[in-house]
């Protein structure tokens, strides 16, 4: 029997590439008829301008499984950056989501039983950026996404971790706000 997968979450940052190409998607991963699946119903239901949510797709009619809704984090307010958001990205999305379920962090068996929620930050620098790299931006969006979901379902880090470390870690921008940066 397998175990039930009600709602996990989880996170990452994958950079490494030129300006404003960082990936830094959060998921929220749960059985379709639970909580997640109400919330990625009322998601879908519940369009707001500048912020549409879309299904991770591989192309305009293969949606990936599990049921991946996509959700900007940040407010698409022109044609380029949403082409970017909707296309690059989105498939970039739906290639981790199925890299995870291929490396076993999401169980096969389970795929078309669960439902996941992205939360997408794309850089608004790429609606600018005339040299803007494509291929770049979508295999940091894949990793990351894929890394996301891997911690998602194995519960990473561990609270273990967090209590050892709580205090070595100093978040990125309140260290650059403690050295005036910000």
């Amino acid at each position: 029997m397998m175990n039930r997968i009600i709602l996990r979450a989880g996170e990452a940052l994958v950079a490494g590439g030129p300006a404003g190409t960082a990936a830094e998607p959060e998921v929220i991963i749960g059985a379709l008829d639970g909580p997640v699946g109400t919330a990625l119903a009322t998601l879908t239901g519940a369009q707001v301008a500048g912020h549409t949510k879309v299904f991770a797709l591989l192309n305009t009619d293969i949606m990936v499984r599990p049921i991946t809704l996509c959700v900007s984090k940040v407010t698409a307010d022109n044609a380029r950056y949403t082409n970017i958001l909707m296309g690059t990205v989105q498939f970039a999305i739906a290639n981790g989501v199925l890299d995870a379920v291929r490396a076993g962090h999401i169980p096969k068996e389970q795929a078309n039983d669960l439902g996941i929620i992205c939360s997408v930050w794309l850089n608004p620098s790429v609606a600018t950026d005339d040299k803007l790299d494509h291929k770049i931006l979508f295999d940091l969006h894949r990793r990351a996404t894929t890394e996301a979901i891997r911690k998602a379902m194995t519960c990473a880090p561990s609270i273990d971790w967090l209590l050892e470390n709580q205090d070595q870690v100093i978040h990125k921008y309140h260290q650059m706000g403690l050295e005036g940066k910000i």
